[in-house]
């Protein structure tokens, strides 16, 4: 089993160039997701923004990011998150429980349209976190 940590950021429309830039300086495989691959939104105007992408390099490094929908705000310098991600679904539930109490949940901890559990919420120092559990085998 095992659990990564790794930088997410958020943009406004601009996640595949800001991808591809970061592919340009660090080398590795970039993989792009839009919202319409998911049905994740009901405005066709946001079919094509990215709802996930990642970048992989030979060094091991891993950088994620994804557009922001309209309807929810975006500030720049609060665009970063970090996610966490993994098949021990034990320690990420616990890891989930410890930092979203007395926190805020922005989106429950639940099914995800992509396979296994996903959640968002910001612990009570303000750090945003992304939670993802992979499918139980």
């Amino acid at each position: 089993m095992s659990i990564q940590l790794n930088p997410y950021l958020t943009f406004r429309d601009t996640a595949e160039e800001a991808m591809t830039f970061y592919r340009s300086v660090f080398g590795g495989d970039l993989t792009v997701t839009r919202f319409s691959e998911f049905g994740a939104s009901e405005d066709p105007a946001e079919a094509d923004k990215v709802m996930h992408a990642m970048l992989t390099t030979d060094a091991g490094m891993v950088l994620m990011a994804s557009d922001t929908p309209d309807s929810m705000g975006l500030t720049p310098g609060d665009n970063i998150s970090i996610s966490i991600s993994g098949d021990d679904a034990a320690a990420l539930r616990r890891h989930w429980d410890d930092l979203s109490e007395r926190g805020s949940t922005t989106m429950p901890l639940d099914r995800a349209p992509w396979g296994g559990l996903f959640g968002m919420c910001t612990d009570r120092f303000g750090i945003q976190w992304m939670v993802s559990i992979d499918d139980e085998t």
